[in-house]
């Protein structure tokens, strides 16, 4: 690899043929910071900016060839990890995980669709907990996300904080606990906790309906990862990337729906 030559930053998750968020999402952040990026799709789906109609599952062995390919070329120093459809999805991700041990992972733990229905079914949930959790350097889940993780309820920061620690004691690395969910004021709070230090990201609340910003927020996470940020300082900038994205954000269909400005959020060169 030439010094000029970006690392790359590889995302494992689902599409969306409206380009807001999923693999659309993922590629535009890291194009955004400067990271050469790689793309597995673990789901199709066909979907605009007032839902979702169709999901399209690929083979297994299709999943898996296209993430050998990527790591036999590629020097991938983080993975994101979003949308993975079911039990068998996840085991063969894990499964490539472990051969190819790359130096992070970013999962964010896609669960909970935004009306609040339940996207995985409990061996897909268990499977999450048991096989990618212990491999995630970070795991980045929402309120609902994280309360299916731990099997409780969340209701106010102290629930927040003990949340955090329940998702460590099951494996992950750190945990960017996001706030959005929660009723803080007109605040939003992401709390990080590594098991040694803790940090609280405070942003104010946006009268947006936006699409794309989890996928974004993890995928932003692990590019600054490729470029050397500490776990904690990557959260952060990560977070701050996706404000000045809804900041600077536009409704690109003929709903009401907003993505992110990846571009106009970029970090200074």
């Amino acid at each position: 690899m030439s010094p000029t030559t970006p690392v790359s930053a590889l995302t494992i998750a689902g599409s969306d043929s409206g380009g807001g968020a999923g693999v659309p999402a993922d590629l535009k952040a890291f194009a955004a910071h400067r990271v050469h990026g790689l793309a597995v799709f673990a789901a199709l789906t066909a979907q605009n900016t007032r839902g979702v109609t169709a999901v399209h599952v690929p083979p297994i062995a299709f999943l898996q060839a296209q993430i050998d390919a990527c790591f036999d070329d590629f020097d991938i120093h983080a993975v994101k990890l979003g949308m993975l459809a079911n039990a068998e999805v996840i085991h063969a991700v894990a499964d490539a995980l472990e051969k190819h041990r790359p130096p992070h992972v970013v999962l964010d733990p896609v669960m909970v669709a935004t009306s609040g229905a339940r996207l995985l079914e409990e061996s897909a949930l268990k499977a999450m907990r048991e096989r990618l959790l212990p491999l995630a350097t970070l795991v980045t889940p929402n309120t609902p996300e994280a309360e299916l993780l731990i099997g409780r309820r969340i209701g106010n920061g102290d629930d927040a904080e003990e949340a955090a620690s329940t998702l460590l004691e099951l494996g992950a690395g750190a945990v960017l606990l996001k706030g959005g969910h929660l009723q803080e004021g007109n605040r939003v709070i992401d709390r990080y906790f590594d098991g040694v230090s803790s940090e609280a990201f405070i942003h104010a609340r946006l009268p947006l309906d936006a699409h794309g910003t989890g996928c974004t927020l993890a995928s932003a996470i692990a590019a600054q990862l490729c470029n050397g940020l500490s776990l904690a300082n990557a959260c952060e900038a990560g977070i701050d990337y996706v404000a000045r994205g809804l900041q600077r954000g536009y409704a690109p269909g003929r709903s009401d729906v907003r993505v992110l400005d990846h571009f106009g959020a970029a970090p200074h060169a």
